[in-house]
């Protein structure tokens, strides 16, 4: 039924327009390549719980150098048999983003609080997502639609003229949900024709870690969307790096005072350039 309430939706990954700015996303809506988090789970690293924080990066930054290469060849069927160890760079991403829990530094404020413990800092997440709503959204560009949007509340800004204020500032009662069972609607979303998984709110970059998780637990290859508002700290933008398949990312403001003045957001600017340009690199980009 969406093809004749979005016709242009119907027609968009056939547009040339599209396939020459987002080409590894179409092939992934279409079946012809694998999601980057599948790939993820592919990718073998040699690395341990135990080991130092510092340790984990070292192995990731040379992972993330290896990562265009593992997708390249993955793309034209030489899937990543070749690396060792008993976990996947998905793994090591997930340990990476437990230990910023404990000092919670997600966003760009980088509160440090303690997750775990019960703290919570600017954006009031807590460690399971706060589900507000999931479904098949007809309002998104059309080369998402029919998009699978999860809406979650929480923001790591307060912006003035923010039209999902609901979301954002927790005044709904979110549904706890943890990742075994938002990858089921993941998994729902996908049978219902959904082009992709499209993480919202609010904004899910305080979710970052359980968004990990959680696609951990999903199977089948489905285009991820990460949809914020582009204010994440260096190390979320790190941990998204061959993890997201399309950013579909704000560029709110031009200075960092306006930034600051309208959405509480000091230094937008230097994160919201740094994130685009890492989004550019590693996935496709709608801004």
């Amino acid at each position: 039924m969406w093809r004749f309430s979005r016709p242009d939706a119907a027609r968009a990954l056939d547009d040339a327009r599209v396939r020459r700015s987002l080409p590894r996303y179409v092939d992934v809506v279409k079946n012809g390549k694998h999601a980057k988090f599948l790939l993820n789970t592919m990718m073998n690293v040699d690395f341990s719980p135990q080991d130092a924080t510092e340790r984990l990066w070292e192995f990731h930054e040379n992972l993330l150098e290896t990562y265009p290469h593992i997708e390249k060849k993955a793309d034209g069927g030489q899937y990543p048999n070749q690396l060792r160890g008993e976990r996947s760079f998905l793994d090591l991403k997930i340990e990476l983003g437990k230990r910023i829990m404990k000092g919670c530094h997600f966003c760009e404020k980088r509160c440090n609080t303690d997750r775990f413990s019960g703290e919570k800092g600017e954006c009031s997440a807590g460690t399971t997502f706060s589900l507000s709503s999931c479904f098949p959204h007809l309002g998104e560009e059309p080369e998402l639609v029919p998009s699978g949007t999860v809406f979650t509340l929480g923001c790591t800004i307060r912006c003035i003229h923010c039209q999902n204020w609901g979301l954002s500032q927790w005044q709904e009662h979110g549904t706890p949900m943890g990742p075994r069972g938002m990858a089921l609607l993941i998994e729902r979303l996908r049978e219902q024709g959904c082009r992709n998984i499209n993480m919202v709110g609010g904004d899910p970059t305080p979710y970052c870690w359980l968004w990990l998780r959680t696609m951990a637990h999903v199977d089948a290859s489905i285009a991820t969307v990460w949809n914020s508002n582009s204010y994440y700290s260096r190390e979320t933008s790190l941990l998204l790096a061959g993890f997201i398949d399309l950013y579909l990312l704000d560029f709110k403001y031009g200075n960092d005072s306006c930034a600051a003045e309208i959405s509480g957001a000091p230094g937008y600017w230097e994160a919201c350039t740094r994130n685009h340009l890492m989004a550019d690199r590693y996935g496709e980009v709608i801004i």
